[in-house]
Order: structure tokens, then sequence, then C-alpha cells
């Protein structure tokens, strides 16, 4: 079946390629750096957290701004919090954590690690963590599902997905290969639902969870 065509709703690839250069080509670049750099450890502070949440609104803005020039319907990129949308969430997370599981299940050594890098978040208290995380699901998500797959549809759901996913996994090479993989199903799972529902919030609420959770519960 023809895929209904909303006046507004279409990104150019060239619209595509410099939306993914103004959110994520500074976190391209740090995460290439990390991959040569031999995969250091991750270290979260309070610091870190506040710089993160404005380096993010600020490429948000400026996004933002580019789209609005290139007539880019803005309107559904409101998450529209409500409580159903936050249990689909828990739901989405919940199989995303199982699938990225099940797919790095291969890699774990004798004595049960997995070769990811490391992340420590001592420095770092509860409420700059979830400040950070509210921030950064909503920052990731709405630019990789609401903007570069909602608006490459037009070109088939497998390359608006599949360069969704791509981009995602571009700067989240600095975990590893292994952490890679995970990266990859766990986004997998929050772009097929977007794709089938074109409902942003729970896939939003499952990134919140899935940067908030393994903090509380201590996993790296």
């Amino acid at each position: 079946m023809e895929q209904t065509r909303v006046p507004g709703s279409e990104l150019s690839l060239l619209d595509a390629l410099v939306v993914s250069t103004i959110c994520f080509g500074l976190f391209i670049a740090t995460s290439f750096q990390a991959v040569v750099g031999g995969y250091p450890d991750a270290e979260f502070s309070d610091a870190s957290n506040v710089y993160g949440i404005l380096i993010e609104l600020v490429l948000a803005l400026c996004a933002l701004l580019y789209l609005h020039a290139r007539r880019f319907d803005l309107r559904p990129l409101y998450p529209h919090p409500h409580l159903s949308g936050a249990l689909q969430g828990v739901a989405i997370y919940v199989a995303a954590v199982v699938l990225a599981w099940v797919v790095t299940t291969p890699f774990v050594a004798d004595d049960g690690s997995v070769p990811i890098v490391a992340f420590s978040f001592e420095g770092a208290s509860l409420a700059s963590v979830v400040a950070f995380a509210m921030v950064n699901g909503t920052f990731e998500e709405v630019f990789l599902l609401g903007v570069l797959a909602r608006g490459l549809k037009g070109h088939g759901l497998l390359f608006a997905g599949g360069f969704s996913l791509l981009v995602r996994l571009l700067y989240h090479t600095y975990q590893g290969p292994v952490g890679a993989v995970s990266v990859l199903a766990f986004g997998l799972v929050l772009t097929v639902f977007y794709l089938r529902t074109g409902r942003l919030w729970p896939v939003v609420f499952a990134h919140i969870l899935g940067d908030i959770v393994p903090v509380v519960f201590g996993e790296s």
C-alpha cells in the first residue's frame, strides 16, 4: 500500500545529513576519537551532565531553526507525555533490554563479564543523572525518530529506519563493538515501535529509563 504523503513531513537526503550533522556530528567525532584512543572508560559527573544538557539544548535549537526554515512540520515532535504512553515505554524498555541481552550473550566471557566500556557515575548525583536522562532521551529520539525516521519515510521504511539506526550507531561507537551491538538492538526496538505507531512519547520514556535504570542499579 502506498504511504500517505503529509506536506511538511518529508526530508531530502541532504536535509537529513544536515540535521544529523547538527545534532550528532560533535558526538560522532568524539566517539570516533574514543575508538582511536582505545575505548577509555566513560566517566560522568554533575558538571559533565550539565554540560551535556546545555550542548543538547543548543544543538536542538539550531536543528529546529534549520527545520523551520526548510518548512518541516515541527508539531509532531512534541512527545505529549501521558500515563498510558509511559506504561508502553516501560514495556518497550523491557523488550529492548531483553533483545540487547540476547544479542550480547555470545560475547560473555567465561567469568560472566561482557567486554564493553565501563561507565562510572561516582561523580554524578541522581538529580543530575535524571535531568540529563530526560533531556538526552528526548533529544535523541525526537531527532533520530521524530525527524530522521519520519522525514525519510518517503524513501521507504527500511531506509528510514536504517538511516536512523546508522546515525545512532555512529555516535555510540565509543562503547566498543559489543556495546555498539547492544545499542543497535535497543535502538531497533524503539525504531520499529515508532515506525509502526508514529507515537513518540513511549520511545522517549523508554530511552529515559535506559539512561536512569542502569545508574540506579549500579550496572555498567
